[in-house]
Order: structure tokens, then sequence, then C-alpha cells
């Protein structure tokens, strides 16, 4: 008798049991089509056998970090899958990530090995790897550039195969990947999520969306984010398929669907408005999607992509660090709210010491779960942030939201300091940082603007040093080869000074109130996408 993923004993919370489940329960059904590759629920736990025979060959150990930069292929996942079945912790990377940014998540993970796209080599010319405990580089395809690491640092292709080896015995509670988030007033914090939190992750968005063995699950989302892993675990734990698309293209979204026999989608915030935009046309309607996940999609776009496609997005609410503590469901009494608490979790609505709020009130909300390790367990190499983010027993978000009577939770905004454009979460810290590094920039304040598409835009307020004129056009080029693509600003102030408080602090929400103005530079809404 086939036992529901939810009631599985604690045990079998890792990512090697659920591998071994999937391949005696499920064995040779489609699991995942990715890059013209695809395997069945049997081939993932072989596969994972194997890569992580090559990592032991390679030095890595349990416990040791290898980090992971490249586009949806399945080299990816059986890399992810290989260190999780070895007892090592996979750390996925941005592939938008700029050399800067790629030094300090290798520095601050100490990752001994980079598994990188050969495309994406030329990003590591910045990096200075010296000052990083890496070891070793595997190079997936064929590298045309000339770029050699340095002295100690071994760049070989990306091993053929080894011997299978047994999986390790880890518990729930070990960690198997650390995912960068972008900070708020600091550097990236990396989130420590346990076997037995993807484990969750997988459980309670299987159930919210009603994922079933017959189910073909599609997503364009890129597999360094915990949405588009997730969608893996989905498919492991209910013996559904999983096809993972190169990338998300506005004209081609339905023609992928089709062609992929989707049933479920998922989708972010303002790809349903790009989804909009575009002419009608049977396909819209020519296909065999029944729902898909849209966090973050504005209710009226919600409403029209119902009517023009039939596909009903559910809403929720979960993050990095946290789980699918909050959705709506198809049956839902109505929209425009982030949804209801779901079983296994509590939330409450706190005012600034953590005191609930009456429904009705807005407040921060804190979020905690009743099973063990169905979060995550801190940030990694940061203590401070783990304790300031974990206090009294629940996690504190940093969004402001009410509960209404009935108990449907409504999203108000964000009290952090952070922007989230294209589906990505910006540091403000990390852009001023770059912005400084420029020799005509005295001072900076970054923060979000709204944009057309019902999300954030990076707005930057900028002070000239003396003798020097900032040319907005040339500082952005400047960010273009030091910046993910979608962390370049758009708009840019150019200030005598900025406003600040008594004792020197930026006084960042006087900026956000004074907006884009005539006198905006404006660097248009297409921000162009990194090659390479």
């Amino acid at each position: 008798m086939t036992i529901e993923p939810r009631q599985l004993p604690a045990a079998q919370r890792t990512l090697p049991a659920m591998l071994q489940r999937q391949a005696a329960e499920f064995g040779q059904r489609p699991l995942l089509r990715v890059a013209g590759r695809s395997w069945s629920h049997a081939d993932a736990a072989a596969a994972a056998a194997i890569r992580a025979g090559a990592l032991a060959q390679c030095g890595v150990t349990r416990g040791d970090r290898v980090a992971l930069m490249s586009g949806n292929r399945i080299e990816f996942v059986e890399a992810f899958l290989g260190a999780g079945w070895l007892g090592a912790v996979a750390v996925p990377v941005n592939t938008a990530s700029m050399g800067p940014q790629l030094e300090y998540f290798l520095a601050n993970s100490e990752a001994r090995l980079l598994v990188i796209e050969a495309d994406l080599l030329q990003r590591l010319h910045t990096a200075d790897l010296a000052r990083t405990a890496l070891q070793t580089i595997w190079v997936i395809g064929e590298a045309t550039g000339s770029w050699q690491p340095p002295e100690g640092i071994r760049l070989v292709p990306w091993p053929a195969g080894a011997e299978a080896i047994a999986p390790a015995a880890v518990q729930p509670g070990d960690p198997l990947a650390i995912l960068y988030t972008s900070g708020t007033t600091g550097p990236a914090k990396g989130v420590v999520c346990p076997h037995a939190q993807y484990f969750w992750w997988g459980v309670n968005s299987a159930e919210v969306l009603g994922v079933g063995a017959d189910d073909v699950l599609c997503t364009t989302l890129p597999l360094f984010h915990i949405n588009a892993l997730n969608t893996f675990s989905q498919a492991a734990l209910t013996g559904a398929e999983v096809v993972f698309e190169s990338r998300f293209s506005a004209s081609g979204f339905w023609p992928s669907m089709r062609a992929s026999g989707a049933t479920v989608v998922y989708l972010l915030g303002a790809m349903v408005p790009i989804l909009l935009a575009q002419p009608e046309g049977p396909g819209e309607r020519e296909h065999r999607v029944r729902t898909g996940l849209g966090p973050g999609v504005p209710a009226a776009a919600g409403q029209a992509f119902f009517a023009r496609t039939g596909v009903r997005l559910l809403e929720g609410y979960g993050s990095t660090e946290t789980n699918f503590a909050i959705a709506t469901a198809p049956d839902s009494p109505r929209g425009g709210v982030m949804g209801w608490l779901r079983p296994g979790f509590q939330a409450r609505v706190a005012d600034a010491d953590d005191a609930e709020l009456p429904a009705g009130e807005a407040g921060e909300l804190l979020l905690r779960a009743d099973e063990p390790y169905a979060f995550a367990s801190g940030y990694f190499n940061m203590p401070e942030k783990t304790v300031e983010a974990w206090r009294n027993l629940w996690f504190h978000t940093g969004d402001r939201v009410l509960r209404e009577a009935d108990g449907a939770f409504r999203f108000v905004d964000r009290i952090k300091d952070a922007i989230r454009r294209r589906g990505e979460n910006i540091s403000s810290f990390e852009v001023e940082q770059v912005l400084l590094s420029h020799p005509a920039v005295a001072a900076c304040a970054v923060y979000p603007v709204g944009s057309e598409l019902a999300e954030d835009e990076v707005m930057a307020a900028l002070v000239a040093r003396d003798g020097s004129v900032i040319e907005p056009a040339e500082l952005m080029r400047f960010c273009e080869s030091r910046l993910p693509y979608f962390a370049v600003p758009r708009y840019v102030d150019l200030l005598d000074d900025l406003p600040r408080t008594e004792n020197g602090k930026v006084q960042k929400y006087k900026l956000r109130e004074r907006g884009v103005s005539a006198a905006t530079w404006d660097r248009g809404p297409g921000a162009p996408r990194a090659k390479g």
C-alpha cells in the first residue's frame, strides 16, 4: 500500500531516501526532461550514485560545499543530486553573477569545487579566486576561451562517470544546499536548507497544486532558485514528470507548454503582465495546462490571465528560509490575497516587539513550522543574522501584511530595504558598492520604485565627487560588467547631496517618496541580458 508523502517517517525526509523511494515505487515512469535529455524515476537514483562517486574521487567529502553555476541542464540536476547523495552541500549560483559576486559566494560558502558551464567561465576573470577555498573547477561543455585559473586550482572537463557509491547516512536536519538570497543592508546571505526542508517544499507545493502521477510540471524558471528546484521534489514524491525549459520567452511560452504537454506551470508576478502584453491567439487555449502557481501576480492580471487562457493561478507565500506556508486554493472564496495558513505552520502578524496584532492591523509576518527542519536552519557563517531573523523562535520575514477577519493574509509592502525585479531579489547594498567603486561617484543610495509590470525598478540617487561629472549612460555600462543584468539601475537622479538624519544616515524613504521626476535619467524598461 502506497504511503502518502506527508505520512512518511522522519528518516525518509532526506534526498537519498526520496530518490530510493521513487526508484522503487515509480521505476521507469518518466521523471525528467531538460535540454534534450530525459530520465525515468529509477534513473535519478542511479545518476545520483554515479555522480556522488565522481565527487568522492575529486576529494569531496561529507559536509563539503559544491558550487553550481549552470543554466537549466541535466548536469546541474545530476550534481545537485550527487552532492545530496554523498552528504555534501550544493551551492547553486545565479548565472547572471559577475566576478565580485562570484568571488563572494565562493569565499563565503568555502566551496572546494565549482561546477560551471563553459560559456560562463569568463565571469571568473574579475574574481580573485586566490581569496577562496576553491581547489577544482569542473567545466560543462567545451571551453573556447584562453582563461586559466590561478596556480593551485585545477580546471578539468565534466567527468563522464564513475563507480556508483552507496548513499551517505544523512539525517533530515543535515544541510542539503546553501541558497544565496540578497541582503538588504549587507552582503547576500547563504540560506542553509536541510534535507527535510526540501522534502517539505515538495510535499506542500504538490498538495497546493494537486500534483499527481499523471501530471507534467513545466517551468521556465532557473534551477538555481528554490522555485524550480522544488518542482523536482514535487515530481519525485508524486511520480509526476518535470520539464525544465531553458528560459522564459513571452512569445515562446505557450508553444513550449504545448510541446511539453504541461499540465502545471510556474510563473512569477511580472511574467503574467508580460504574457498578457502579447497578442491574443488560439494557442493560449490549445494546451493541457490545468493550473499554475503565480505568487505575486496582481489580482487584475490573474483574472485577465484566467479569462484568456483558462488557467487559474494560485497565490501563495514562501521564502528560501521558510516553506509553502500560506496559499490559496482553486475553491478559495476570493482572490487578491496571499491565501490562508496551511497545515503544519503557525503565523503571527506582529508589532516591532513581536507582540501579536489584531485582525485588520498591519505588521510584520512571523512564521514557524510544526515539523522539525521544515524551515532553513540559519545563514551560513552569519550567526548574528541568524539570531536576528529567528529571534523569539519565530522567523521574521521582513514583510508587512495584515490578517483579515476570515483568516486570509494580505500583503501590504516590504519592511526590508530590498528590491525585487524580474523575479530576482536585489541587494541595494551590493548595487551601492559597485556604484561607489566608480571614480566619479562620491555617495549614492539605491532603492525601489514602481514599474509598468507591477514590480520594482532599481533607482539610484548619486552625488558626484568634487571636480567629477557623472555620465549615467557610461556609469551603467560600468555596472553591466560588475552586476547581474537585473540589478543594473534603470533610473538615475543626480543630486547635490542625499537627505540624511542628524547622525548622517540616508533617509531612503524621502528618496522613494520623491520617485521618478522630469529630471530623472531613464535607461528604459528593457535591461540588456548578460552574455556568457
